[in-house]
C-alpha cells in the first residue's frame, strides 16, 4: 500500500490528512512519553513532588535531592561506543569516497546525537539531502515528527511539525517530494514544495524484544531505580531534623514548689529516686549503606555500566584480561547499540549512494554491498603493547601502512600523517591518497 492508497482509505482523500495523523491519540501518547523523558532529563523528578509533613506540631519542608545520574549513564554509553570515529570499510574506492562524505557532512557528530536520542527516547529520524552541492543531513527530534506506516509496517510518509512565533508549521515527506505547510489562525496553506532526491527520512529505532517499531528508551529501565535512590537519600537527610532530635524523658514524680531564686544556673526539681535524661534515636547507617549500594549496583547492572566508570571500585590487578572482564557487560550493551545504528547506517548509505550518482560517482551493487562500518569501543588498553604488536605484524608484512596508522593510538588524522611521512621520505608517493575536492 502506497501513500495515496493510504490517504484514500484512512482519510477519504482529504487535503489536510496529515493534521489528523499528527492529532491522533496514539501519536499524542507517543509524543507525551518523549516529552516526559525530556522533562526527567531536565531535572523534573518525582522526588520534587514530596509534600510537607508535620513534626512536633511544626510544618517541615522535606528534602528533595535530585540525583541526575541518567545523564551520566547516557554520556557513558555514548562515549563508550562513539569515542572514536566510525570508519566505513569495504572495497577501497567506495570506502574512501564514503569516508570523505562522512567527514565533510560531519556524520560522526550526528552519530553521537542519534545515539543519545535512541537512549533517551528510543527513536529519531535523519533526512539526507544536498545543500549547495554538498551531501549533508539533519536530525529530526522524535517529539516533532509523526511516522506513517502501512499495514505491512512499512514507512510511507513522515510529518514534521512544530510551533514558532504563534504559527504552526508542517513538513510532509514522501518518496517523491517534500511539502511545507503553514497554519495561521486555522488556515492551512502550502508555502513550498521540493523534489526529494533521497525519498523518505531514515528512522533509527532501538526496537525492543516485543517488536515495537517505536523503540524503547533505556531511560525507562533506569527511572524506577533512580527514583528509589533519590527517595532513600532524601529521607535519610530528613531523619537528622526529626528522628535524631533528643526527647526529654523523666522517670518518677516531680516535687512541687519553686526552686530557690538564689541558686545560680538552672536545674530540674525531681522526687527522690527520680531521674531525667535526653534520649536520642540512633541512625542505622549500615542499613542505609546496604540499601544504597544495592540500588546503585542494580542500576549499574541494568544500564550495563561498570562501577569502576563511576569510581566505585578499586582495581588491584590492572592486567588487560582484568580490564576486559570489567567492561564485558558494557561491550554487550555497546554491541546492541551498534546494531541499532547499523540498521540506520545501511539506509543512510543507500541514500548517499543516490546523491553520489547525481554527482557522477557510480558504484556497482557488489561495491555497495561490501560496505560496512567499524566501531572502536572506548576500552582502556595498553598502548605500548598495541604498538609492539603492530610493529611485529609490520615486520612480517602482516599489516598495511593504512591499517597500522588507523589503529595507532597516537594518530588522529590518517591522511595527514601519511602526507607527513611522505614528506620525510619514510613512505613513497604512491602510498599517499590524493583527496579530490567535492
Amino acid at each position: 500500500m502506497n501513500l495515496q492508497e493510504y490517504i484514500q482509505q484512512a482519510h477519504g482523500n482529504r487535503a489536510d490528512w496529515f493534521l489528523q495523523e499528527v492529532n491522533s491519540v496514539s501519536n499524542a501518547q507517543r509524543i507525551q512519553k518523549v516529552k516526559a523523558n525530556k522533562s526527567y532529563l531536565d531535572g523534573n523528578h518525582d522526588i520534587l513532588q514530596r509534600a510537607p509533613f508535620y513534626h512536633n506540631g511544626v510544618l517541615v519542608e522535606p528534602r528533595k535531592i535530585v540525583i541526575n545520574l541518567a545523564r551520566q549513564l547516557i554520556n557513558w554509553q555514548t562515549s563508550f561506543l562513539l569515542r572514536h570515529d566510525v570508519v566505513v570499510v569495504g572495497q577501497q574506492r567506495v570506502a574512501d569516497e564514503l569516508n570523505e562524505v562522512s567527514k565533510r557532512a560531519k556524520f560522526n557528530l550526528k552519530n553521537t546525537e542519534i545515539l543519545k536520542k535512541l537512549l533517551c527516547y528510543g527513536q529519531c529520524a535523519e533526512y539526507i539531502f544536498l545543500d549547495k552541492g554538498r551531501i549533508t543531513s539533519k536530525i529530526i527530534d522524535p517529539s516533532q515528527y509523526t511516522p506513517v506506516y502501512n499495514r505491512h509496517n512499512e514507512l510511507i510518509s513522515l510529518i514534521q511539525f512544530y510551533s514558532w512565533n504563534g504559527k504552526d508549521y508542517y513538513t510532509v515527506y514522501d518518496e517523491e517530494k517534500v511539502q511545507e505547510y503553514e497554519s495561521v489562525k486555522g488556515r492551512l496553506q502550502l508555502t513550498a514544495q521540493y523534489a526529494s532526491l533521497t525519498g523518505l527520512p531514515v528512522i533509527y529505532s532501538s526496537n525492543d524484544l516485543i517488536g515495537n517499531s517505536e523503540g524503547r528508551s533505556d531511560l525507562e529501565d533506569w527511572k524506577g531505580i533512580l527514583d528509589a535512590i533519590e527517595i532513600l537519600v532524601s529521607k535519610y537527610f530528613d531523619a537528622f531534623a526529626t528522628f535524631l532530635n533528643p526527647i526529654p524523658v523523666v522517670s518518677g514524680q516531680q516535687l512541687k514548689g519553686e526552686m530557690d531564686k538564689n541558686i545560680v544556673g538552672q536545674g530540674i526539681n525531681l522526687d527522690d529516686g527520680a531521674s531525667f535524661s535526653l534520649v536520642t534515636g540512633k541512625m542505622d547507617s549500615n542499613t542505609f549503606n546496604s540499601l544504597y549500594k544495592t540500588l546503585f549496583d542494580t542500576l549499574m547492572q541494568v544500564s550495563a555500566t561498570p562501577s569502576v566508570a563511576f569510581g566505585d571500585s578499586q582495581i588491584s590487578n590492572v592486567s588487560e584480561q582484568t580490564v576486559k572482564l570489567l567492561f564485558s557487560l558494557s561491550e554487550v550493551k555497546a554491541n546492541q547499540n551498534e546494531s541499532h545504528l547499523k540498521h540506520g547506517f545501511n539506509r543512510r548509505f543507500s541514500k548517499v549512494r543516490t546523491l553520489l550518482e547525481f554527482r557522477g560517482f557510480k558504484m556497482s551493487d557488489d561495491e555497495f554491498y561490501s560496505i560496512d562500518t567499524t566501531f572502536t569501543y572506548n576500552i582502556p588498553m595498553n598502548e605500548g603493547e598495541i604498538i609492539s604488536n603492530m610493529q611485529k605484524l609490520r615486520e612480517m608484512s602482516g599489516i598495511s601502512i593504512d591499517t597500522l596508522l588507523e589503529n595507532n593510538p597516537y594518530v588522529q588524522d590518517v591522511e595527514m600523517e601519511k602526507q607527513r611521512l611522505q614528506s620525510e621520505g619514510t613512505i613513497g608517493d604512491n602510498m599517499v591518497d590524493s583527496n579530490k575536492e567535492e
